[in-house]
This record gives C-alpha cells, sequence and structure tokens, in this order.
C-alpha cells in the first residue's frame, strides 16, 4: 500500500457524512483547498484533541480558502455524536470499510491503532502537505494552517 505523498495528485473521492450527505472531493476543484485529517477514534483523548484544535482554528481555515474534512472508521451516528458534543463546524467522513484509509496509504503504526494523517490538497488537487503523527495531534493543525498560507498558494 503505497502512501500517498507531496507532489501527487490526490484521489479523488466520495463518502458518507455524519449527516447522512455524501462528501465529493471533486467538487472542491478548482475551487477551495481540502484539509483532509484522517484520526483513529472519536471520543478518544488524543482524537478530541486534535478535532477541537482544528475546530478553534477553523475560521483561519476558511478564509485561507480551504475546507477541513476529519475522516475516521467510525459510524455516521458516532460522528454526529462528536461533533454535536465538541461543536466541530466542519464535515467528518464515515469509512466504516477503511476504502479512504487504503486509497491515500494511511499507515496503521502500531498495528491495531489506525494511523494519524493529514494531507493539504491544494485547488489543483495537488498534495502539498501529507503529515503523520499518531500523538502530535496540534502538530498537524499548525502545520496544515502553514500550508494553506504559504506564499504563491
Amino acid at each position: 500500500m503505497a502512501s500517498v505523498a507531496v507532489g501527487d495528485r490526490a484521489p479523488t473521492f466520495t463518502a458518507p457524512l455524519q449527516d447522512g450527505g455524501t462528501f465529493d472531493s471533486a467538487a472542491l476543484l478548482g475551487r477551495q483547498w481540502l484539509v483532509l485529517f484522517f484520526y483513529p477514534k472519536d471520543n478518544t483523548p488524543v482524537c478530541t484533541k486534535e478535532a477541537c484544535a482544528f475546530r478553534d482554528s477553523y475560521e483561519k481555515f476558511t478564509a485561507a480558502g480551504a475546507e477541513v474534512v476529519g475522516v475516521s472508521s467510525d459510524t455516521a451516528a458516532s460522528h454526529a455524536r462528536f461533533a454535536e458534543k465538541h461543536r466541530l463546524p466542519f464535515p467528518i467522513v464515515a469509512d466504516t470499510d477503511r476504502r479512504l484509509r487504503k486509497l491515500f496509504g494511511v499507515p496503521n503504526p502500531l498495528g491495531l491503532i489506525p494511523g494519524r494523517v493529514t494531507y493539504v490538497i491544494d485547488r489543483e488537487g495537488v498534495v502539498r502537505l501529507a503529515y503523520s503523527a499518531l500523538f502530535a495531534s496540534d502538530q498537524h493543525v499548525s502545520r496544515a494552517l502553514e500550508a494553506v498560507a504559504a506564499p504563491g498558494t
């Protein structure tokens, strides 16, 4: 399973959301950046900290022309409860079959625990950041903000 890397064209996908709708990444092409963060599980300490950090910086992302989307293998119902509990303003994809993890090549660094990887994808669909760190949840947000605010973007 090859991981999507910086400079690669990101795969496009459709996937179910926490509100029962469908997210279509191709709909953002030519319009917005996409900050796609894969996390292991709803309502766990590090994942909650990461999601809340993205929430707290959400206005900065949208001001920079980026949409933030969370992805984990929890169900849409679990995501809906998680988003409501923590007032998360961004969509969360239910990757229950782990198809997106496989598509992007997100590793399982500790075997059973899914990896934590953030991808920043520009308007043309090119990956500008692929940051993997299982326990450094705050770094995912700061690195993603740097990538969308980089000169020439």
